[in-house]
């Protein structure tokens, strides 16, 4: 994830001196519980459905996310001896108040006064809260590994079944390919339990506000802009569109921080796709036709209301992220086979870096060799 290996071990190793000089930038911003309050008065309701047909759908979820284990622990050789909690069905109010808990505790304001966020955090609560309604409508499923004393796996039933109904697939096979995916996530931080705190300490990063000029800032916007116009600017989806403006607009240190974060769910979200594909018919008998839907519907084009929002969301970066990802796992898992590709979960040193994920051969040879 890192350029120089040691930039990962610099967490929390700055001075005094350099501590002094920036500050939370995340904690009391954001008032969560408004967010949560905002997003479920906001979200459009889900696909019609009788209640019988509803209670269905719950059973067969909560069911699925059980079958899934036993062949994701099989085709990934992640194995640990951790227990298996019970995945929690939820509509699009659930989900949102789910997220929003789990950003509380990844920032550090779950424990927050409350006096602290009523007024600062506020604002930023009701625009927190109108982007978790919109992410809501998508979201098929999530694990959440800050919540809980195993995390939580969240499986969103209207979502899911608003896609099995526009993709025509098997809803069947559709809810068990989902749950194969988060499951996969769900087995990756139970098995390389240090992922958690690795997110949290760049997050943590990422939320520091140095006292530095803002010139600096704004060259930086400039140069990115320039850059832009001359076409020289990155092909990585993640430094392009508003977000990658915004990213060209931090310091060094939460830049990077942010690209180990984006580099991380990259390598989560590609291992996912292939675990979930590597499954096989004997598993989900119409995987090859949900993916090739699937994959389509990722492609279609949206109205220009949508793709701002996609934009501004960093939506369009993690569909990306999907595609790199895969690719990635797909040719290391071909080269050296799942076993030795499972040298990734080590520790922080062995994740890709951002130059690694185009080229896994790199990869290969800088932690294989």
């Amino acid at each position: 994830m890192t350029q120089q290996g040691s930039e990962t071990a610099g967490f929390g190793s700055a001075g005094a001196d350099e501590r002094r000089k920036v500050r939370s930038g995340l904690s009391g911003v954001v008032d969560w519980r408004l967010a949560a309050r905002t997003g479920s008065a906001l979200v459009p309701a889900g696909p019609r459905t009788s209640r019988y047909s509803a209670e269905q759908v719950v059973a067969e979820l909560a069911d699925s996310s059980v079958r899934a284990e036993a062949p994701v622990r099989e085709v990934s050789g992640l194995l640990d001896d951790r227990p298996v909690p019970a995945a929690r069905i939820v509509d699009r109010p659930g989900w949102i108040t789910a997220a929003a808990e789990s950003m509380a505790q990844l920032t550090g304001t779950g424990a927050a006064r409350p006096e602290r966020t009523l007024l600062a955090g506020k604002p930023a609560g009701v625009q927190a809260g109108a982007m978790l309604a919109f992410l809501s409508t998508a979201i098929l499923g999530q694990y959440d590994p800050f919540t809980g004393s195993d995390g939580t796996l969240l499986l969103v039933a209207p979502n899911i079944v608003a896609v099995e109904r526009a993709l025509g697939v098997s809803p069947s096979d559709f809810r068990l390919w989902v749950c194969l995916h988060e499951v996969t996530h769900r087995v990756q931080f139970s098995s390389a339990p240090w992922l958690g705190d690795y997110m949290r300490a760049n997050v943590e990063v990422l939320g520091e506000v140095a006292d530095e000029p803002v010139s600096e800032m704004l060259s930086r916007l400039v140069d990115e802009v320039r850059d832009r116009r001359r076409g020289a600017a990155s092909d990585d989806p993640a430094a392009r569109g508003v977000v990658g403006l915004l990213r060209a607009t931090q310091a060094p240190p939460q830049r990077e921080a942010l690209d180990r974060l984006l580099m991380l769910g990259t390598l989560l979200e590609g291992h996912a796709d292939h675990v979930m594909d590597a499954v096989g018919p004997a598993v989900v008998p119409s995987v090859e036709q949900i993916r090739t839907a699937f994959d389509q519907r990722r492609r279609r084009p949206t109205n220009p209301v949508q793709r701002l929002l996609r934009a501004l969301l960093g939506v369009d970066a993690k569909v990306a992220q999907y595609v790199r990802g895969k690719k990635f796992v797909d040719e290391v898992v071909g080269t050296v086979g799942m076993t030795r590709f499972n040298t990734v979960w080590t520790d922080a040193d062995t994740l890709p870096r951002t130059d690694e994920i185009e080229h896994p051969q790199r990869w290969i040879e800088r932690v294989l060799a």
